[in-house]
């Protein structure tokens, strides 16, 4: 009931009191006509809800100069615009955005709206023409809500409103004599507003966050979730207890309960209640339902599989129904075989059993596999991804690469390993979106994760896939896109030749292992002992330029000469040197080019016996250095024509060129490279590859080696491949000798940088010496600009529902009064990363961060040397062009900056009208693109040809190495008798003992890992055994007329087994798959004897491993 300044006057519905102003007359009535149709028609009244919200908003923008039409004049365009956004608060655009939902439901869906959500709808769509009136009208009483209303209408003749749309451009017209008088009236009316504050209890935490998330995720209320289950079997006096949420599949089984909680409550309080329902309904189906617990901002699964997690949604119905299906279906990974026609190496063997050992006895949902470039990482995953499709533990499997060539080449394998394979490749035109398999990068993943949809509606919800490989982990998963993973719930398994351990993005405790330990390693050294990859020479080879610079004094009379035509300036100051770092930048200078091109083409290794050099890579610095490269070629050797080629971003289909250079029997021999053929190009061919420019990342550097590992048979006039060469002529080599190199750094763009600065400064001015009345308005407007950017964020975008719980938190202005440092950690980390660039100069932008930083520096009293001389170059810069008129007007700042102490004495205030004053005229800096082309006499000053250094230090756990240990000394008498199936001496042990537990590590260190288990046993289980061993072992079978086929097939089988793990000690193997396909042991062996003998044998391997 409505009572407003006459307390005698009663009105019909909540929304009379809009009535009064006959300015509101365009949303009015279809208010009040959605409210009486809510006893009628809750489609129909849902609906105009949603049309009298879209009305009203179109009449705010008819009236208020702050309001500027978008592009677009849709709804939902209309209530993001930043105007809008800023008169109307988060907590009514909330319960706008869910009007908006709700309505959009009814239209379009065909789905039944119920009582519940009509109500809500209804009652935010009062408090939003609520807060319009009070900004809007000549007289203004706070009206209250009656929902009682609701009930008293039972006309059913309630009129529909007219279905035509508001002529928008006519409302524009009619209200344009208004707009300057009622913006006048807002700004002066709003502040008397009293918001109504958006205190979620249990039910409405349900309606504006749970239902939509279940909606989301194809589930249909009524249908398949029910809300509020009785459930009998409480630990409480009427042992009756209500299920917030139910979900049931086809068969009318529970597939999952959910367990609410409203949004300010910890979720893991309702864990035991939800327990409770789930022993219930797995009572009553037979079967126990998965557990999801959210208040709306937080969701957590108890899976009865793995322990309980955080996940970003509810799981659709398939999802759940794949999950049981693969539940019911999954095989132990104990004994698995590996497709050797797939990953037929040893050390790929190993890898996939690590990781299935990890995921099935160590129930871990991450792996981590450091592979060297070349050592076949593509076909490991591709065996693994084979084994658990056949042993029933995934179904749907995402691959993950960084670049489009990266996706191409892993689509291609699959292809052609396992071609009864459904795949797709996003990144092509054609796809197939609900293929098992998919192929993609990062960004266009990103892009369908919302938009891929088929019949039963959205298609990548966060259960679709059962397994994620991320190829190159080391640079992919810790970088902008990590909220793909965030948004999946699947096991990851990462592929990777050279990890980081860098504290920031530490690529270790992504994967949830200890540093330095991955799941499995193969490194390149190992690699190339064991022939699978070919060993490379370096050639480190100095210039005098590079080393140097360009030195005046040490140019000839004829250099002299052009150097002081080339770099005197408009002062006539001539510098004494040229920094190195300049070279290839913005001077490139023609003889250094010449010495290299003419360098690498004397010594590089060569095919066709001499007359050809081998297929090389030259690493250039930049684009422009690398036309440089091939212009200079050109000129060189004007007789290999084709020979050379630049292959980088600015190349048009740079995927064909990359094919040619491939192909050994066309030209290029030379690809001139700008970080595209630095990483994840496969080409046996190469045989040189040449360092022209500096690598500060190991990780990096280790990655364009991999370049030139491949094995190729008959390269060199018939010969296989042996080694490459690698021509270093700047120091990389010696720099990674001398250190690790610098750590990769977590960018953070610019826009989300600025955000994290701004918030700091917020909470250093909290303190009490800052308490001024400047200081506070400018802390007031850093608060007000950060809770803008963070409203202004799409809450329907997959990546920002991530984080929805900061983003609401941090919406509110309210919640920036006491920030704690741990607040600007989280926005940081969970905000700074969402933030589009605004539409502003990237020179004024950069400025900002500089005079952010700076103050920052101040409030923190720490040192900013390095900035100061910055923003005094900057400054000096714009003083060069004093000429224009806005630079002028800031002339006596300029002058104070450059020619007094100002700086010194500077504090916040000063540092902040600086930023303020100066960052529109950063624009006007000039560019120097002056680039120069030089031809002065360069000179090689050394070169020395090393063998590589393959020591890896990195795999420092007593596992890897007892491992490695063994495999490096196989040719040793002990570890051949084992592998040969000679008994063991006591002799024997004590050498193995000496050499795993002194030489390698320890006793303890032993036990910790393998426990009990014997020397012998533990170093056949690496090696296997010899298989003329194990036939010979088994000649009286397998010689054997008497035997059938089918009794020869499981002998043989045996033998297979044996040679692969070493030894047979767990029999059920026997009961198991490829061991039954023809048939049980005691369907096969009616001669128990033959059985016994057989099984004696088995014994007698085993016995040979341990001591006499």
């Amino acid at each position: 009931m409505i009572i407003l300044k006459d307390k005698n006057v009663i009105h019909m519905t909540n929304f009379d009191f809009l009535l009064k102003e006959k300015k509101f007359a365009s949303f009015a009535d279809v208010a009040v006509s959605a409210e009486k149709l809510f006893s009628v028609d809750l489609d129909a009244c849902v609906l105009n809800c949603r049309r009298a919200m879209e009305f009203a908003v179109k009449w705010m923008y008819s009236v208020d100069d702050a309001l500027v039409v978008p592009y677009q004049d849709n709804l939902v365009s209309l209530i993001n615009t930043e105007g809008f956004r800023e008169i109307v608060s988060a907590d009514v655009r909330r319960r706008m955005d869910f009007i908006r939902k709700v309505g959009n439901d009814a239209a379009h869906s065909g789905k039944k709206v119920s009582p519940e959500r009509a109500k809500l709808c209804l009652y935010n769509l009062f408090i939003f023409l609520d807060f319009v009136a009070c900004c809007y009208a000549e007289e203004y009483t706070q009206p209250s809500y009656d929902e009682s209303l609701l009930a008293s209408v039972k006309d059913e003749s309630a009129p529909i409103p007219s279905q035509n749309d508001l002529d928008f451009e006519k409302l524009l017209a009619e209200n344009k004599a208004l707009r300057e008088e009622l913006t006048a009236r807002r700004k002066e009316q709003e502040k008397a507003y009293i918001p109504k504050p958006l205190e979620l209890s249990e039910y409405d935490t349900r309606k504006l966050y749970i239902d939509e998330m279940l909606r989301d995720a194809g589930w249909e209320e009524g249908k398949n979730w029910l809300n509020e289950v009785e459930l009998y079997g409480m630990p409480n006096p009427s042992e009756v207890g209500y299920a917030d949420y139910v979900l049931y599949g086809d068969d009318g089984r529970a597939l999952a309960v959910i367990e609410a909680k409203r949004t300010c409550v910890d979720v893991v309080k309702g864990r035991q209640q939800a327990k409770r329902y789930a022993d219930i309904l797995e009572r009553e189906y037979g079967r126990r339902p998965v557990v999801f617990l959210t208040n709306g901002f937080e969701t957590r699964i108890v899976d009865n599989v793995y322990p309980e997690r955080k996940v970003s949604n509810i799981y659709s119905k398939r999802d759940l129904e794949k999950y049981f299906n693969l539940i019911r279906t999954r095989q132990s990974l104990k004994h698995v075989r590996v497709a050797p026609n797939i990953a037929g190496r040893y050390y790929q063997e190993q890898a996939i059993k690590a990781v299935c050992q990890s995921m099935d006895e160590k129930n871990r949902r991450k792996a981590l596999l450091v592979m060297a470039t070349g050592s076949g990482k593509t076909r490991t995953v591709i065996a693994l991804v084979d084994i658990l499709l056949r042993h029933g533990w995934v179904k749907n499997v995402l691959f993950l690469a960084d670049r489009t060539s990266l996706v191409t080449q892993a689509k291609r394998a699959f292809s052609n390993l396992l071609p009864d394979l459904s795949i797709s490749n996003l990144c092509e035109t054609k796809q197939d979106y609900s293929a098992h398999c998919i192929f993609s990068t990062y960004p266009t993943m990103m892009n369908c994760i919302d938009s891929a949809r088929d019949d039963e509606g959205k298609l990548y919800t966060c259960g679709h896939f059962d397994l994620i490989v991320c190829d190159e982990a080391h640079r992919s998963v810790y970088n902008k896109y990590k909220d793909i993973f965030n948004y999946f719930d699947a096991p990851l398994v990462g592929l990777t030749a050279t990890p980081k351990d860098e504290i920031e993005k530490n690529t270790y405790d992504i994967f949830d292992l200890e540093k330095g330990v991955p799941t499995y390693a193969y490194d390149l050294a190992q690699a190339v002992k064991d022939g699978y990859l070919v060993d490379f020479l370096s050639v480190e080879t100095k210039l005098k330029f590079i080393e140097q610079g360009i030195v005046y004094d040490d140019l000839s009379e004829e250099d002299r000469e052009t150097y002081e035509q080339t770099f005197t300036d408009e002062d006539g100051n001539l510098p004494e040197k040229i920094n190195s770092s300049a070279l290839n930048e913005w001077i490139f200078n023609e003889d250094t080019i010449r010495e290299v091109l003419r360098f690498v083409m004397s010594n590089g290794l060569k095919i066709d016996y001499g007359s050809k050099i081998g297929k090389t890579i030259i690493f250039a610095k930049n684009h422009r250095h690398a036309e440089k490269i091939a212009e200079v070629f050109g000129k060189e050797f004007p007789h290999l024509v084709g020979f050379i080629n630049v292959i980088d971003n600015y190349t048009t289909y740079s995927q064909s060129a990359i094919d040619e250079f491939s192909d050994p029997k066309k030209l290029p021999q030379i690809a001139v490279s700008v970080d595209m053929l630095d990483t994840g190009i496969d080409i046996p061919e190469i045989l040189n590859l040449v360092f022209f420019k500096k690598v500060y990342s190991k990780a990096k550097f280790w990655q364009m080696i991999g370049r030139g590992t491949r094995l190729c048979p008959n390269l060199i006039d018939g010969a296989d491949k042996s080694k490459f060469y690698i021509f270093d002529f700047c120091g990389n080599f010696e720099f990674f000798r001398m250190n690790q190199g610098r750590p990769t750094a977590n960018m953070l763009a610019l826009q989300g940088a600025i955000f994290q600065l701004k918030a700091q400064i917020a909470m250093k001015l909290q303190g009490l010496e800052y308490q001024t009345p400047l200081l506070s308005a400018f802390r007031a407007s850093l608060v007000s600009d950060m809770a803008r950017k963070v409203r202004e964020l799409d809450r329907t975008n997959f990546a920002v529902r991530q984080h929805l719980k900061y983003v609401e938190l941090y919406s509110d202005e309210e919640n920036y009064k006491a920030l704690t440092y741990e607040d600007t950690l989280i926005m940081g980390e969970e905000l700074a990363p969402l933030l589009m660039p605004e539409e502003d100069e990237a020179k004024a932008v950069r400025f900002d961060a500089l005079l952010y930083g700076i103050e920052l520096a101040f409030l923190a009293g720490k040192r900013y040397a390095r900035a100061r001389r910055d923003l005094e170059n900057k400054v000096i810069a714009v003083s060069k062009v004093a000429n224009i008129p806005e630079i002028m007007a800031q002339s006596e700042l300029i002058d104070k900056i450059l020619h007094t102490d100002f700086l010194d004495t500077a504090g916040i205030d000063e540092f902040e009208n600086i930023r303020i004053s100066l960052r529109n005229l950063m624009k006007y800096i000039p560019v120097d693109k002056t680039v120069y082309d030089t031809n002065f006499d360069d000179e090689i000053l050394s070169s020395d040809w090393k063998d590589s250094e393959l020591e890896n230090d990195d795999l420092k756990n007593y596992k890897a190495k007892a491992e490695f240990y063994v495999r490096q000394h196989q040719g040793d008498a002990v570890i051949a008798k084992l592998k040969g199936n000679q008994p063991l001496t006591k002799e024997d042990i004590a050498l193995l003992e000496n050499a795993l537990w002194k030489e390698v590590g320890t006793r303890e260190e032993y036990e910790a890992e393998y426990g009990k288990k014997p020397l012998g046993e533990f170093v056949r289980e690496i090696v296997g055994l010899d298989m003329n061993a194990a036939k010979e072992a088994f000649a009286k079978y397998l010689n054997d007329a008497n035997l059938d086929s089918r009794q020869i097939y499981f002998v043989n089988q045996i033998v297979e087994y044996i040679v692969h793990n070493g030894v047979m000690k767990d029999l059920s193997v026997l009961q198991e798959s490829p061991f039954t396909d023809r048939g049980s042991i005691v369907e096969i062996f009616t001669d128990v004897a033959l059985w016994q003998g057989i099984r004696k044998v088995i014994d007698n391997i085993n016995a040979n491993a341990l001591a006499a």
